[in-house]
């Protein structure tokens, strides 16, 4: 994977404010990256300017590493040849794609945007793609994976560099697909410029990100540049029939988009449906494919709506009996809907829910699988630099159908947590009490339940870190339930 630099600058050609070179040789690119820790040499640093840091400030570090070249904004101080733009992200993917030899072309690229039920539907659709034999990456929230090796992922969608690279390394590693989630940021920031998708997908809108985006429509209008810029000219996507924006979608991209749903109208759709606390069986129609009977070991009204959106987006793409297969095999989603038994016979779930209506679905499948007999504890907190708004909608939610909540902190950030527990306490019209810290919340929580009782502990799913004042510090949820367990 490598192209000579003077492709790269035919290929920016017109597209530059400048190229600074004092040699006129030719040479290999074999890398593009824009954190200068990783730089190696061959590599292409690009001076990316953030909201915390300039890259620009780091050329130095990366000549030192061997960087071979810059895409810049400006003109450096050093001896490297020099690409001049007025903004590195604008061209910072296709320049990678075209180092990595364009691997989204090599691949069937499935991304999945909305504001909930992202994870859950890429982990479903994987594995209904490795069902019917296809080796298949995944990149989200959780962890990225590139067919062979696996890790924690550091944001729901990386650098455009970084994109690129992951694809490469699938298509390296024998895969035929990737499945990921795209983010309104990354979108918004062109993370995902250089690839391009056979099959979008949009699971559904809900106020978050308003700090940032400010409106639901620029939030959505972020969303909708899956369908607008990144999509192969033969795609065909999924998007939500019962959510206002999904329809708002299906009438834009006529014949693009399958509209999937559980009311009458929806092309896809649910048309009988049982659910357990052992899992769910469905029978699904799609307009052109016979009915579908699928059993799941998901639970829940959203897992079938996740479940929908992942078969609607593969009928066609693979045979009915892989889609039958991989619903069925479907894993445990770290952090959503997450199920712990503990040894007295009460029960705790950890799930990444944290918005109210996500809040209120968790809760609400959790109070019908278990009846009106057992004591639900929901217990969250709410992280700091995010919409405010939400913060006592949060405990309403939890007001409708817990019995008491535990009010914690989240990822405060920057914020005081006292404030943050004291705007989601004033939301709450039942029981509360406030544990500021989280994981004395969470033991908390633990030492009172009783035989039968659930704890429900939700907002940071499978994160590993609490992140107060720039400080990371390690703790996650579902691994503090399993050590509480083991313990007893």
């Amino acid at each position: 994977m490598s192209v000579k630099f003077s492709e790269v600058l035919n290929f920016m050609r017109g597209k530059t404010i400048d190229v600074r070179m004092k040699s006129q040789d030719d040479f290999f690119v074999e890398d593009v990256i824009s954190d200068s820790r990783d730089v190696k040499p061959g590599t292409l640093f690009a001076c990316i300017t953030g909201e915390k840091s300039d890259g620009h400030k780091f050329v130095k570090s990366a000549q030192e590493k061997g960087a071979c070249a810059l895409l810049c904004e400006h003109e450096v101080n050093c001896d490297l040849p020099q690409i001049i733009v007025e903004h590195v992200r604008d061209y910072l993917g296709e320049i990678s794609s075209l180092v990595y030899n364009h691997p989204s072309s090599k691949l069937l690229m499935v991304g999945v945007t909305g504001t909930n039920g992202k994870t859950t539907t890429t982990y479903i659709t994987r594995s209904i793609l490795q069902a019917a034999g296809i080796r298949t990456g995944l990149l989200g929230t959780i962890i990225e994976s590139d067919g062979v090796n696996e890790k924690d992922a550091d944001r729901t969608t990386p650098e455009s560099c970084i994109v690129q690279r992951q694809l490469a390394n699938m298509v390296k590693n024998g895969c035929g697909a990737c499945v990921m989630e795209t983010s309104s940021h990354g979108l918004f920031f062109g993370r995902l410029k250089g690839a391009l998708y056979d099959v979008p997908v949009f699971t559904n809108l809900y106020p978050e990100h308003l700090d940032f985006h400010v409106t639901m429509e620029n939030y959505f209008a972020a969303k909708k540049l899956l369908f607008t810029n990144y999509t192969k000219p033969d795609y065909l996507g999924a998007a939500n029939f019962d959510d206002e924006w999904g329809k708002k979608l299906l009438a834009e991209f006529p014949g693009k988009l399958r509209g999937f749903g559980l009311s009458e109208g929806a092309s896809s759709r649910v048309i009988n449906s049982k659910t357990s606390i052992d899992g769910t069986e469905l029978e699904i129609f799609t307009e052109g494919f016979k009915n579908l009977t699928l059993h799941s070991p998901l639970v829940g009204d959203f897992n079938i709506m996740n479940t929908l959106c992942a078969v609607t987006a593969m009928r066609g793409r693979v045979d009915d009996e892989a889609i039958v297969k991989g619903i069925a095999n479907v894993p445990q989603v770290p952090g959503r809907l997450e199920r712990i038994d503990l040894p007295n016979g009460a029960c705790v779930f950890v799930d990444f829910a944290h918005t109210p209506s996500a809040l209120k679905s968790v809760l609400s499948v959790i109070r019908k699988l278990s009846g009106n007999e057992r004591k639900i504890i929901s217990m969250f907190g709410h992280g700091g630099g995010r919409y405010q708004q939400n913060r006592p909608e949060l405990a309403k939610s939890a007001s409708e159908f817990a019995d008491e909540i535990i009010i914690t902190s989240d990822n405060a950030r920057d914020e005081d947590p006292a404030k943050i527990a004291e705007a989601i306490a004033s939301g709450a019209t039942i029981p509360y009490k406030t544990i500021l810290d989280r994981p004395e919340a969470v033991k908390f929580g633990l030492d009172n339940l009783k035989p039968g009782d659930i704890l429900v502990i939700t907002g940071k799913g499978p994160e590993k870190f609490i992140t107060i004042k720039g400080e990371k510090i390690p703790f996650c949820d579902a691994e503090a339930v399993k050590a509480w367990r083991d313990a007893h």
